[in-house]
């Protein structure tokens, strides 16, 4: 089911008519005078997601023209669902079936609403599934994204390490997946020091979430996803202004949890394994130190050299533990830098991989699923910047300098027998509402890394 999108046709839909900019002349002179005098006197020139209500000798609504602009694209579709007046309507004439998919993709994205602490705003307009859109691969792509909004949006409160748990463990009873949860100090016992030390100050018990799917005989992908419900800083505390959105810290959990599900949902031939060490940053007595020296799954020691930089302390475990396995394809996401968004601003998540084909291939979906990352460099002479006096490494560099590079080189030093691995450091936010995109969380690069996926495993 596809949220105000119905399958089911109906004769009378009132039409939407897409134009490009440039075509958009031509198309007036085949319609009728009422609608070419009509455009013309409001000043139409079909830009991007623009529309002209055009109504019919009853004063009834007969019809809207949608702008494509000049390079048509998905998101011209998005704010549909919510800016035009309730009712059903129908694509008239034929679009490539890319744009078919984009159109209804961007219409049922454009109607979500986070709704759990209030009601949803009711009478949102209806699609018919334009002719070629593939039904079952909007639905997956939508409910996903929609499971991704949802966790990122949801206050720590409600959003803790045990409900990010219970999330995952529900998604993997859906797809006959098994899963297992190491909590508290048996994660201690079962030898991820790391996870424990960031964790351990909160309330709430820290976690590692591993679930697993699909034939072993298949191809291994690994998923790894930063959950850090709610980062305070530790005691290198966030200023108030720096916490807002610190619920959206375990926004690459919930990227990698949203891209799980498309994965099993679509029976892609592979392996998954997906991994979520999920805690709280937290301040208390037992609060990991700065000047604090860690242990580690890989058995390489950490010094701390800030506790706001929890989360790559966190990723290192699951992703030691994860390359011992060597997967075909390892994918970890994580909110984890400022210099990244400082870099690439909040829409482009940042790219580091040791493996170009899986550069040229993620380059190349986001394109085409409007879906983009860039691509940065693990340059290794930088990790000099991660030396320490009395441990292995340390997890902050030292100095201001290519913050988003040394936490990517920081992780490097913990996949070494994993030949494809790609890191993302996303913002996993919409800081203000656009088209198909509404203000809050957004697990960026989904679209990208399943087309990827697909396309690698699935061709």
């Amino acid at each position: 089911m596809i949220p105000f999108v119905e399958t089911t046709a109906d004769p009378n839909a009132t039409p939407i008519w897409p134009v490009g900019a440039k075509a958009l002349d031509s198309w007036l002179e085949g319609r009728d005078d009422r609608i070419r005098a009509w455009a013309r006197a409001v000043g139409f020139t079909a830009g991007a997601g623009k529309t002209c209500l055009v109504s019919g000798s009853d004063g009834n609504l007969a019809g809207v023209i949608l702008g494509l602009g000049d390079d048509p694209d998905l998101w011209a579709f998005g704010a549909l669902s919510t800016d035009l007046p309730t009712g059903r309507y129908r694509i008239d004439g034929a679009l490539p079936s890319e744009l078919a998919n984009g159109a209804a993709l961007a219409w049922a994205l454009g109607s979500y609403q986070f709704d759990r602490y209030r009601k949803a705003k009711d009478g949102l307009a209806t699609l018919h599934l334009p002719d070629g859109a593939d039904a079952a691969q909007i639905a997956r792509t939508v409910t996903a994204t929609f499971l991704g909004r949802d966790l990122i949006n949801t206050p720590a409160e409600d959003m803790g390490p045990e409900e990010l748990a219970a999330a995952v463990e529900e998604l993997g009873k859906r797809h006959d997946a098994s899963c297992r949860v190491v909590v508290g100090d048996a994660l201690l016992e079962q030898n991820y020091p790391a996870i424990h030390a960031v964790g351990r100050a909160a309330a709430r018990a820290p976690r590692l979430i591993d679930l697993t799917w699909g034939d072993p005989s298949h191809p291994k992908v690994t998923l790894v996803g930063k959950g850090v419900c709610f980062d305070t800083g530790g005691l290198d505390l966030k200023p108030s202004a720096g916490m807002l959105k610190m619920k959206k810290d375990m926004g690459g959990a919930a990227t990698t949890v949203a891209l799980a599900a498309m994965i099993m949902d679509a029976g892609v031939p592979v392996r998954l394994r997906l991994m979520v060490p999920a805690v709280e940053n937290a301040v208390a007595g037992n609060a990991y130190r700065p000047g604090d020296v860690l242990q580690t799954r890989k058995g390489l020691t950490v010094e701390v050299g800030n506790t706001d930089a929890e989360g790559r302390i966190v990723l290192c475990d699951a992703l030691a533990d994860a390359d011992t396995e060597k997967p075909d394809l390892m994918v970890d996401c994580a909110t984890l830098t400022g210099a990244a968004r400082v870099a690439l601003g909040p829409d482009l998540p940042a790219l580091f991989t040791n493996d170009d084909a899986v550069a040229a291939g993620l380059a190349k979906h986001g394109d085409t699923e409007r879906d983009p990352l860039w691509r940065m460099p693990l340059y290794a002479p930088y990790a000099e910047k991660l030396k320490s006096k009395v441990a292995d490494l340390n997890n902050v560099s030292d100095g201001p300098f290519a913050g988003a590079v040394t936490a990517a080189l920081y992780l490097q030093s913990f996949v070494t027998e994993t030949s494809s691995w790609a890191h993302i450091d996303t913002y996993g936010w919409s800081d203000v509402a656009r088209p198909g995109r509404p203000a809050g969380g957004e697990p960026l690069a989904l679209r990208s890394l399943y087309a990827f996926i697909r396309e690698r495993y699935a061709a």
